[in-house]
């Protein structure tokens, strides 16, 4: 007697009740397999991102929007501080390393990024085509840039102002591409990397482009008709005039054209005789004694803000706790309330099959099989809602990660299988057999002179 096969006939005689039933214990299933990817796979990818960076100084707000906005880039920037703070912030005795950043730009919701090269020794990238840039206005694309924008070496691009889809374009001057960063699985694959002279040079242009005049005033006119009641007298001195002013214009543009060629600053801070500004600084304690020091002394004589990344994203896994453990009692709910409907399917059923399981004890079943046999129904639904649980779990993970293409989520792995996992299969077995064991204990007992008889 085939008994996997004879409960697989029960389940599927009644089809609505089956499919309920486990769809129920599925949707609670999938709750859980969510918060499981998603808790392993942000608490590994913010410990990732972060690695190497001791404390981010920025202007003055919330230090947990500077911790996202600069070391994650999910956030609006704090705003700017002055270079020349920064500058001496970096030569504090209690510093190893400052690296600068320009932010506030976007190539189609990718964030524009201005710093140096040791950016990319933080977090040791290498370059699957091209190389790093050299002069302004040269960007490398992050892994996830490239292949969803589809650019590549030597194409060029506009960037945008602000940190998200749909702002003005800074159309004064293109970015080039002359390279492509391998994927690495964290921040940096969708980042667009340039240097902290391109930040500086494209709002420069926008500045004087805003200064421009746009048409002629009633002075000029006048002027233009006074000049021309003179013009026999004084026509020498006007072509004069005009070769000198020619001659001012080109070595203008020449002047304006050569900073597009300079080289750029590959480490530290660039070299300016102007007031300018960056947006952060990521730094790397020189001892630990910095630690205790250094944040203190920036928060209280300084016009700038220290945080350190490790204390606000433990406090944001604090914050988001509360949030988890309600889904996590709604999940369980779900899981109860399916097994309780499993439970009355099966008492229900076994009322409508008691001559049934008589007629098997009749032609040779012994009581233990009738046990076995509900067992088997109980255990089959739920390892059948626990596979569906599993699979809209990471489905719509999945989704979730297709939907955030610039965000943090962008970097979740859907499809990766964790061993917690095997835990959630155990427990909808577990489900099954509980549920399952009243009604079984029932079928053990049926007594076949009785049925038979009734019948």
């Amino acid at each position: 007697m085939n008994l996997f096969k004879l409960s697989w006939k029960y389940l599927t005689f009644r089809p609505l009740s089956t499919g309920l039933n486990v769809l129920l214990l599925a949707l609670g299933l999938a709750i859980i397999t969510v918060l499981l990817l998603i808790q392993d796979q942000f608490e590994k990818k913010m410990t990732q991102d972060a690695a190497g960076i001791d404390l981010v100084v920025g202007a003055k707000g919330s230090p947990l929007q500077l911790i996202l906005s600069s070391v994650y880039h999910v956030d609006f920037p704090t705003g700017n501080i002055p270079m020349n703070e920064a500058v001496r912030l970096s030569r504090s005795r209690l510093v190893k390393q400052t690296i600068p950043m320009a932010l506030g730009d976007n190539y189609q919701g990718y964030r524009i990024v201005g710093t140096n090269h040791d950016y990319l020794s933080l977090y040791e990238v290498g370059f699957s085509s091209g190389k790093a840039w050299e002069e302004p206005f040269e960007v490398v694309l992050g892994a996830m840039v490239a292949e969803k924008s589809g650019l590549k070496l030597g194409d060029t691009f506009t960037g945008s102002h602000g940190i998200s889809v749909g702002s003005h374009d800074h159309d004064h001057h293109d970015f080039r591409v002359v390279g492509v960063l391998e994927p690495k699985g964290n921040v940096v694959d969708r980042l667009v990397l340039t240097s902290i002279e391109s930040v500086w040079y494209t709002h420069d242009e926008e500045e004087s482009g805003e200064e421009e005049p746009t048409s002629e005033t009633s002075e000029d006119q006048d002027t233009l008709a006074h000049d021309h009641e003179h013009q026999n007298e004084e026509v020498d001195l006007e072509e004069d005039d005009y070769e000198n002013t020619e001659e001012d214009h080109e070595n203008h543009d020449h002047d304006h054209d050569a900073k597009f060629h300079h080289p750029v600053a590959k480490s530290g801070f660039p070299a300016t005789d102007q007031d300018r500004e960056v947006t952060t600084l990521l730094v790397q304690y020189r001892s630990p004694m910095a630690a205790v020091q250094l944040p203190r002394m920036i928060n209280s004589n300084t016009n700038m803000q220290a945080a350190s990344p490790s204390f606000e994203m433990s406090r944001l896994f604090e914050l988001l706790g509360v949030g988890i453990q309600v889904l996590e009692g709604l999940a369980f709910v779900l899981i109860a309330i399916s097994g309780l409907g499993i439970f009355i399917a099966l008492y229900n059923s076994l009322k409508e099959r008691r001559y049934d399981l008589a007629v098997l004890r009749a032609i040779g079943a012994s009581k233990f099989q009738l046990l076995i046999l509900i067992f088997l129904e109980g255990i089959s639904l739920t390892f059948l809602g626990a596979l569906l649980g599993i699979l809209l779990g990471h489905g719509f993970l999945s989704i979730l990660a297709a939907q955030n293409e610039q965000g943090i989520a962008a970097g979740l792995q859907a499809w990766t299988f964790l061993s917690a996992e095997l835990w959630i299969v155990i427990y909808a077995l577990t489900v099954g057999v509980l549920a399952s064991a009243i009604p079984a204990w029932s079928a053990y007992q049926t007594s076949i002179a009785n049925q038979l008889t009734r019948k």
